[in-house]
């Protein structure tokens, strides 16, 4: 006869609002919905400061950025592979001024947030 496992009690839940409260997700919704999101999305602080934030003297704005970023997100999320819930995508980050552009590849996971409602966040691909 199999053992049944003890319940689980949990200590501390962490939620969605929190994170965005505390700037661990940062909230991107409103320019996620100009480029077709219909759920609320965030980033992480990590992909912010990867990716979106600006670099002195750079031209590029973090608003014309982080749209990039969204818009390689959804041609990503509603290509040919059809609608996943973690999905890999790429994007061109500048590390330093004057060095070369690259690739960062990223993460998006569409799921469930404090109330069950449909959110996406977006992140480094080893974060969760």
């Amino acid at each position: 006869m199999q053992k049944e496992m003890p319940a689980l009690e949990t200590i501390y839940v962490y939620t969605r609002a929190e994170a965005i409260e505390d700037k661990v997700l940062i909230d991107v919704s409103e320019l996620a919905r100009e480029v077709g999101f219909e759920c609320p999305v965030t980033i992480t602080a990590a992909v912010y400061a990867d990716c979106v934030a600006s670099l002195e003297g750079e031209d590029e704005t973090e608003q014309g950025r982080l749209r990039d970023g969204l818009n390689a997100l959804r041609s990503a999320a509603f290509g040919p592979r059809g609608h996943e819930s973690t999905l890999f995508f790429s994007v061109w980050r500048i590390p330093y001024i004057g060095e070369v552009p690259e690739y960062v590849r990223l993460k998006s996971v569409l799921g469930f947030g404090d109330n069950e409602e449909w959110v996406m966040t977006i992140m480094e691909p080893l974060e969760d």
